[in-house]
């Protein structure tokens, strides 16, 4: 398992300077993210997307997973037709990128769940919108990690593995982030339950007495137990870290990430 970080957390940093943190850092991977305002623009043709790949190569990092953002991202579980497919754009175009980059997963942010309509309509519509893309996913060979977030939407591993198998599609996964549900769940239990339906992974660190995000190895995740159990499930993908700070801190958070992939082993 790779150890790497995101860029979701770098804001508007560009590709050299990403490049760089992996190498000083030891970080092997790199979560790509292609936007409106960033050098990694979300329009960049094939040639340009194709240059990004050799630019990482050349460093010797390897891209973990990516994701693509319009200006309006959306939000695929909207009773609002136009929301919806507009999130879907930007998914389609996550599994364009990650075709022509020959990465195997993306990362899907599905959106936040309003008050609006009713719990089993968002469902519905997005394990419709999840069936289609999936011959998409599969035409780009590009996994779909569907991320548990603080949306109000899949609040249990039970849950989750439910919804995985209704898509039904070996093209569509959990991106599982191990800290986005230990206010009211275990990330342990997650693994566990969802086993081979994890396809990419993120770690962060929760404090329950303090109720926040905290560093690496700071909170109340047991992370020989998470490890072990990643191992017990045979996942060997990358382990990205969405862990924010200053450049001292995000190269500081390499050695952490390192000591974290070594736990739970035999």
């Amino acid at each position: 398992m790779k150890i790497g970080i995101t860029q979701i957390i770098l804001g508007d940093t560009s590709l050299a300077d990403t490049l760089a943190l992996c190498q000083e850092a030891g970080y092997e991977a790199v979560e790509l993210v292609f936007g409106a305002e960033k050098d990694l623009n979300v329009q960049l043709s094939r040639d340009e997307i194709l240059a990004v790949g050799q630019q990482c190569a050349a460093a010797g990092v390897e891209i973990g997973s990516v994701i693509a953002w319009y200006a309006e991202r959306g939000n695929l579980l909207s009773p609002s037709s136009a929301e919806r497919d507009q999130g879907c754009k930007s998914l389609l175009r996550s599994l364009e990128i990650a075709g022509i980059l020959g990465v195997d997963g993306t990362l899907l942010h599905p959106g936040q769940l309003g008050a609006e309509g009713t719990y089993e309509a968002a469902w519905n519509n997005l394990r419709d919108l999840l069936k289609e893309a999936a011959q998409v996913a599969a035409a780009n060979n590009a996994v779909i990690g569907l991320e548990n977030v603080w949306n109000k939407f899949l609040l249990s591993p039970k849950e989750a593995c439910e919804f995985i198998d209704a898509v039904d599609s070996p093209w569509v996964g959990i991106y599982l982030d191990t800290a986005n549900m230990m206010a009211y769940g275990h990330p342990e239990h997650w693994i566990r339950s969802l086993g081979k339906r994890i396809s990419k992974v993120h770690f962060k660190d929760f404090s329950r007495a303090q109720h926040s995000f905290v560093n690496l190895l700071d909170g109340d995740t047991d992370w020989p137990v998470i490890m072990g159990e990643l191992r017990r499930i045979g996942y060997d993908s990358t382990l990205i870290h969405e862990v924010g700070g200053d450049r001292q801190t995000l190269v500081k958070l390499g050695g952490r990430m390192r000591q974290i992939a070594a736990m739970g082993s035999v």
